[in-house]
């Protein structure tokens, strides 16, 4: 299996166009590597591609990673996009693909739903980009990967928000996915609000997990002055804490890898809070790197 990070960021990657933050202010500058927003490429050949969530930064990311390049006149290796929500971030991005190339695309049937209310979406014409919906705990095979989705802790997307949403529902609105080929393990959960104990069973014994780094601390937003918002309310664990992710997984075995990391966690700089993720064993995801599980 390869697997290529087409894009480790959150959403508004970094640097995020409209903040001037400390951090952001180092990738404008160079001092520190851009990012733009999370979204992965597998394989189980190298010859055929599985594109895992469509980040607004997808055409430039696919420009970026020669092996998903046209092999012929209007014939691409992307075969297939699988979604793990319905979150602006992971689906803007299809907007991309719209100029007739056949793929198809995996989701939920709850996030297909909300894609077929938006008439925007109908550009991905029926007849060239079939749409399969994931149904939960079922394994599906996707160009020689052997997919089962299942649901973790997470909300509905922002723009689908009600008065009073749930950061930590159980259902087809967050998934992580359960990746397999060759004999090698994928975890991969961009997004999730809690880590209970049956959750953390099931990412056991996996080669590789990617896994939502979102927020150092549940109030960096806060700390940092761009916003009011913690982790949690935004459907994210944070790294730290007796609950965050560093002590929940610190007995996890595998290469541990945060991804979807937003502009204003502390860990995107040289410092303290990078030096505890490097010595927990964990890595951060940069865009275009390449891993072979």
């Amino acid at each position: 299996m390869r697997l290529r990070i087409l894009g480790a960021g959150a959403g508004g990657g970094l640097p995020q166009w409209n903040c001037g933050c400390a951090i952001c202010s180092a990738a404008r500058s160079g001092q520190i590597a851009s990012m733009s927003q999370s979204s992965i490429a597998l394989s189980s050949d190298g010859a055929r591609w599985v594109v895992v969530n469509a980040s607004p930064d997808l055409r430039v990311q696919l420009a970026a990673h020669p092996p998903l390049h046209p092999t012929s006149l209007r014939q691409s290796p992307l075969v297939a996009v699988i979604l793990t929500n319905g979150d602006i971030d992971h689906v803007a991005g299809l907007l991309s693909l719209r100029e007739g190339s056949p793929f198809t695309l995996h989701a939920t049937g709850t996030v297909l739903g909300t894609l077929a209310h938006d008439r925007v979406f109908g550009v991905l014409a029926p007849d060239r980009v079939r749409r399969e919906a994931m149904e939960l705990e079922r394994t599906f095979e996707a160009a020689g990967l052997t997919v089962t989705a299942f649901a973790v802790p997470g909300k509905v997307a922002l723009y689908l928000e009600g008065e009073r949403p749930d950061p930590g529902a159980l259902g087809e609105e967050t998934v992580a996915l359960d990746i397999r080929a060759n004999g090698r393990r994928v975890i991969y959960a961009p997004a999730c609000a809690a880590l209970p104990d049956w959750l953390i069973e099931r990412m056991e014994g996996a080669d590789v997990v990617l896994f939502d780094g979102t927020v150092y601390h549940d109030d960096d937003m806060i700390r940092a002055g761009c916003g009011s918002k913690t982790g949690r309310r935004m459907g994210h664990v944070p790294m730290t804490g007796p609950e965050g992710s560093l002590s929940r997984l610190a007995t996890m075995g595998g290469r541990r890898i945060f991804i979807h990391i937003n502009n204003t966690n502390p860990v995107l700089l040289p410092g303290p809070e990078r030096d505890a993720i490097h010595a927990a064993g964990w890595e951060i995801a940069a865009d275009g790197q390449e891993i072979v599980p």
